[in-house]
């Protein structure tokens, strides 16, 4: 058989060579260069290696035998081992007889194939121990398998025990963990995985849905809280720079009533809305402080130019001449009242005496006004005139009845001009006045 084209085999070193002993004593070279191998029905033509010496193309054959059986020597210790399954090494044991039966190379192939038939005794052996193998590792699996599902039958009842807790914080930390040992733990098989699974995703599920409720429950309530409060930081800051302190100052303490009655919202949004609210608030009682640090220092200046004026403005009294008094008064009553702001505890005593100051030269106005009056002398003047004439007309009437015998009517003129004398004499004292 030619195998010109054939790439060379590499050399190996033959682990089979102590069992097939020299594999080129079983093979020849002939004249023509056909290389031969003996069997014992004979020899059998292998090939032959064109443009190569005798011992080259024997050479080239042996090596092909001692691959082959290298991988017989491999294949016996692997099934020694333990390597392969039984079933694998019965199909690698039929796949290197058919290629024993095939096989163009020099060798012993006798010894060849009784090398390979060796194997089956020890894969029987094999067998038998993967028999046993299976079914320790069986039992293993099986008793893993039972701690495997204990493990997690601990940590789902310990889930369960937990889905109806109010410890948002410690139970979430808590079913976290659960949930890392629940990775951590080895794996069954993909129903009883499932099912278990089920059982502990449920716990966390209901925890988790009553946790989101909750929160979302105070989200909302403390959007409201936020809203609130921003609307009461805006009041605040447009009041920081008023100036109407008491007004102000009340308006303040209701805002602070506010935010007391809004109740607390998220931490950081409490915060921040806090400190504008304060700064706002502080902002204003601070200028009002200073305000009103300013007015006591100015109310203590003006309670002194007041004290110094109510002492001039008694000196008016007793009033004498009302028409100097009344220039001196609007004088001072002009300073008095571009003194300021004094202290509220001595303002009332000090207007109570300006007040009696002021009251006496009104008093005086008007005496001295009805006594100049024109039209109020004019009037004194026409009563003196008109009961002057009414007592004359009365003791004419009076002469009259008397002369004519009428005492009766004689008497009642005489009354009626005796009524009017003393009319009369009233009248004559209010016209005096205007002397």
């Amino acid at each position: 058989m030619s195998i010109e084209g054939t790439p060379q085999l590499p050399t190996v070193a033959s682990p089979a060579a102590a069992l097939i002993g020299d594999p080129s004593a079983f093979g020849r070279v002939a004249e023509d260069g056909t290389v031969y191998v003996k069997t014992s029905n004979g020899e059998k033509v292998v090939g032959s290696y064109p443009g190569k010496s005798a011992e080259e193309a024997l050479a080239y054959f042996v090596r092909k035998f001692e691959v082959l059986a290298s991988e017989v020597v491999l294949l016996a210790a692997r099934v020694k081992s333990g390597a392969m399954v039984p079933s694998d090494a019965m199909q690698a044991v039929d796949k290197l007889r058919k290629q024993v039966e095939n096989l163009n190379g020099v060798g012993d192939l006798s010894a060849l194939a009784n090398s390979v038939d060796q194997i089956l005794p020890l894969i029987e052996g094999g067998r038998a121990a993967h028999e046993a193998k299976k079914a320790a590792e069986a039992a293993a699996k099986a008793e893993r398998r039972t701690g495997i599902i204990e493990a997690k039958e601990k940590i789902i009842a310990e889930a369960e025990s937990l889905a109806l807790s109010e410890s948002w914080k410690a139970t979430g930390e808590r079913l976290k963990t659960l949930l890392d040992e629940w990775k951590a733990a080895p794996r069954l098989d993909k129903k009883a995985d499932a099912d278990l699974w089920k059982r502990f995703s449920s716990s966390r599920n209901k925890f988790d849905k009553r946790r989101r409720q909750h929160f979302a429950t105070l989200d909302a309530q403390s959007s409201a809280v936020k809203g609130t409060k921003a609307t009461l930081v805006e009041q605040a800051e447009k009041l920081a720079t008023s100036t109407d302190w008491v007004a102000t100052a009340r308006t303040f303490k209701t805002l602070m009533d506010q935010w007391k009655a809004a109740g607390r919202g998220k931490p950081s949004d409490d915060a921040k809305l806090w400190a504008r609210f304060k700064a706002a608030q502080d902002a204003f009682f601070a200028a009002k402080n200073t305000d009103l640090e300013r007015r006591d220092e100015s109310q203590k200046k003006n309670l002194e130019k007041r004290n110094a004026l109510i002492t001039e403005i008694e000196a008016l009294l007793p009033i004498t001449d009302i028409n100097s008094v009344k220039t001196k008064f609007r004088d001072l009553s002009t300073q008095w009242s571009r003194s300021g702001m004094v202290p509220r505890d001595k303002k009332n005593a000090l207007d109570n005496r300006f007040n009696t100051v002021a009251a006496a030269v009104k008093e005086a106005e008007e005496i001295l006004w009805r006594k100049t009056d024109p039209t109020a002398k004019a009037r004194a003047y026409d009563v003196v005139r008109q009961l002057s004439e009414a007592i004359a007309n009365y003791e004419k009437q009076a002469a009259k009845s008397e002369a004519a015998g009428n005492a009766k009517k004689a008497t009642e003129a005489r009354e009626a001009a005796a009524a009017r004398r003393i009319w009369l004499a009233e009248a004559e004292k209010g016209l005096a006045e205007f002397a």
